[in-house]
């Protein structure tokens, strides 16, 4: 049987997806037709520096890497909770990055998102513009007729007006979608969204699949009854099988959290949940490692110093990122590093900072 366990932490790419044991009876998804994995460059946003960094300078905890494997192997979402600044989003781009997953879709949640956000856009305005301008078109010249009749067959009778012209997959749409790898999506921040979207969740992550209406009651137009829409990411439509969407290989899916809400114990239950928390000195230095090289005496002394005001109040591990790296080049002495390092790791809640009413 194939060892269970396929993410290591240790950020080397490899393609140990590829051996990941067989999901549970009740997780096997048979999605077709089945599509490859994007390439990396397919998303502009995936390969910029900023996410490429912080996936290459990840730093997992035993208990992070053994999570990931067991929402992998369970084809169960990861819920992420912990305090601001703990690595939470970060998570997902090293875990895609290794295992070769392709772009992370990411979807970020607040106050006013709802389920269809997340898996589709459809845009009847710009249907019933196009709709109007097809009409003038009919009106005019018959030189004019003939372009619009032979740009349809050369899209197989489809014209600028039909509903897959004006949708687009959401994140999570995209990431049902029938991919021979699992793709990596992020929900960030779900405890701001409103109380229903966690049990709007249920039904579609608990399926593994969903409909687009719009594109089921238009199935017909098409001769294979197929639409061809645009996925979240890419320019590149995908073949949509009469408005229904079922994936192949259950995407790797981190939620997070800051703690700021309780979850119904049924969303609960369909989750594997990691909680992060806040880095030891050992964990501390090895994250400046891997972000800004091996530590020297004064990187020493601010790593000290904020483990030292961690204890009174809530810091986050890019305060202490940017303290180190600002004192590194600001040319300043001993003293004015002091202060500056202090002044870059205030305390994230006003009252533990002293200026709470």
């Amino acid at each position: 049987m194939p060892h269970w366990s396929v993410y290591t932490g240790v950020n080397e790419p490899h393609d140990g997806i590829d051996h990941l044991p067989s999901p549970p009876p009740w997780r096997a998804f048979d999605g077709a037709p089945v599509l490859p994995r994007p390439a990396d460059t397919d998303d502009e946003a995936a390969v910029s520096p900023d996410r490429v960094h912080r996936a290459s300078a990840y730093v997992a905890a035993p208990e992070t890497v053994r999570l990931v494997n067991a929402a992998l192997c369970l084809r169960r979402p990861l819920l992420v909770t912990g305090p601001p600044g703990t690595g939470k989003s970060s998570l997902a781009y090293a875990v895609a990055r290794e295992l070769r997953l392709g772009p992370v879709l990411r979807w970020n949640i607040t106050s006013r998102t709802t389920l269809t956000d997340g898996l589709y856009h459809y845009d009847p305005l710009s249907r019933l513009y196009a709709a109007r301008q097809s009409a003038e078109v009919r009106t005019t010249t018959p030189a004019a007729r003939q372009r619009t009749a032979a740009f349809r067959r050369d899209r197989g009778r489809r014209s600028a007006n039909d509903v897959e012209n004006h949708l687009r997959l959401g994140p999570l749409g995209t990431a049902l979608l029938p991919y021979d790898r699992p793709r990596a999506l992020l929900v960030d921040e779900i405890d701001k969204s409103d109380l229903d979207l966690p049990n709007d969740l249920l039904n579609v992550l608990e399926e593994g699949q969903y409909e687009v209406p719009e594109l089921v009651r238009t199935a017909g137009h098409y001769g294979d009854g197929r639409a061809r829409v645009f996925a979240d990411g890419t320019d590149r439509p995908v073949a949509v099988n009469r408005g229904r969407i079922r994936c192949r290989a259950f995407p790797f899916v981190v939620l997070t959290s800051n703690g700021e809400r309780e979850f119904p114990p049924a969303f609960l239950r369909r989750c594997v949940r990691l909680k992060l928390r806040r880095p030891d000195r050992t964990q501390l230095t090895e994250i400046v490692r891997a972000h800004l090289g091996e530590p020297d005496d004064q990187a020493r002394d601010l790593i000290a110093g904020f483990l030292k005001r961690a204890g009174s109040g809530a810091l986050a591990t890019d305060q202490l990122l940017n303290a180190i790296y600002l004192t590194g080049v600001a040319g300043l002495d001993a003293e004015s590093l002091d202060e500056l390092a202090a002044q870059l790791m205030p305390y994230l809640s006003a009252a533990a900072d002293g200026d709470g009413i």
